[in-house]
């Protein structure tokens, strides 16, 4: 994958996880928090917990950053999917954002 193909991609996943915040926080009683720097979003819940997603263009990843863990996701199947484990990476994120609001709470691509 070619770095504007890899950038292409991962700002839908970006774009895909804001969308999925204010879907929820329209659709439901949770309060995701969401704030975009750049490459990376912050979501933040009403316990005071976070999830982060980040870029991290030299190595054509995503990154999730939740309490259970740390997560790197490659993008070359047309999903991202979990370098260790094979997690796609929206199901993970629901689980987590599940977790953390304590509710549950679904993330999927645009």
């Amino acid at each position: 994958m070619t770095d504007p193909e890899f950038m292409d991609r991962a700002e839908r996943l970006l774009a895909a996880v804001e969308a999925s915040c204010d879907r929820i926080n329209d659709s439901s009683d949770a309060d995701v928090d969401n704030q975009r720097t750049g490459g990376m979003v912050t979501l933040a819940f009403t316990n005071g917990s976070q999830i982060v997603v980040n870029l991290q263009k030299p190595l054509h990843e995503v990154w999730l950053a939740a309490q259970s863990g740390g997560y790197h996701y490659k993008g070359d199947t047309g999903q991202w999917l979990d370098t260790k484990s094979g997690a796609e990476f929206f199901a993970q994120l629901s689980r987590d954002a599940s977790a953390q609001a304590g509710q549950p709470l679904v993330f999927r691509a645009l």
